[in-house]
């Protein structure tokens, strides 16, 4: 299996699933169980699991000797892909500039109370510590995501599975539930829900809409990430995690 071991394996089969992805997901017209990301995720654990069998060794083995060396030169991608949402912003920063208090307070509102429902909600179906830990940081985008949820002692697998799963559940209900609350009238809300909730894929999606969502949605990304580095910590030690 040490051949495997080339980051070139884990580069591979990264564009080989997602390529899948995107295939499904045009035969399909958009079926939101087809999104890219998400079959790319669900096809990539697959491949690992048989392929561990195959060469009898454990999946945890086959992911950190084979896959991780390729994922982690993707993984590095994800930072500056991330501080690319700056360009949308500065593009119209004069809606930022207008709106920026009230932009400000509910994505702090917002973060605080997804944190309050994220641990109700993890404890009521009996999650661990390091499972509570894990889903904390999940209303960040994966870059930033990842690396907090192991500082706070959860594990970056189960992250960036909430993560992805957001992106896809936003990509799917993104148009009903603007409608159901009423954004379709508010391209800062608007902007605001799918960057939050959806991430970079909400705010493709959001880019989609228009440039004042794409902006809005790239500043509640690169807010959010900002205000979950301080109060994901300081949470999850008054949690005594």
């Amino acid at each position: 299996m040490h051949y495997l071991a080339n980051p070139l394996f884990g580069v591979f089969l990264s564009l080989v699933v997602y390529e899948i992805g995107e295939y499904l997901f045009k035969k399909t017209k958009g079926f939101f169980l087809t999104q890219p990301l998400f079959v790319a995720m669900v096809l990539g654990i697959i491949i690992l699991v048989i392929m561990a069998k195959v060469f009898n060794v454990s999946t945890a083995e086959m992911y950190t000797k084979a896959y991780k060396p390729g994922g982690d030169l993707i993984f590095w991608f994800l930072n500056p892909a991330t501080i690319a949402f700056a360009v949308p912003l500065y593009k119209r920063n004069d809606v930022f500039k207008k709106n920026w208090v009230i932009i400000v307070c509910s994505l702090l509102v917002g973060t605080f109370i997804s944190l309050f429902a994220i641990t109700g909600i993890a404890k009521l179906i009996g999650l661990s510590k390091v499972g509570v830990a894990s889903m904390l940081s999940q209303s960040a985008t994966t870059a930033i995501a990842l690396p907090l949820s192991t500082a706070v002692g959860g594990n970056p697998a189960v992250t960036a599975m909430a993560c992805i799963l957001n992106a896809v559940i936003i990509y799917a209900l993104g148009k009903p539930l603007v409608k159901w609350f009423r954004l379709e009238s508010d391209p800062v809300g608007e902007g605001l829900g799918l960057g939050t909730a959806g991430h970079t894929v909400g705010s493709a999606f959001a880019l989609k809409l228009g440039s004042v969502q794409g902006a809005m949605a790239a500043v509640s990304v690169v807010l959010i990430g900002v205000i979950d580095n301080v109060a994901v910590p300081i949470f999850a030690r008054l949690l005594g995690l």
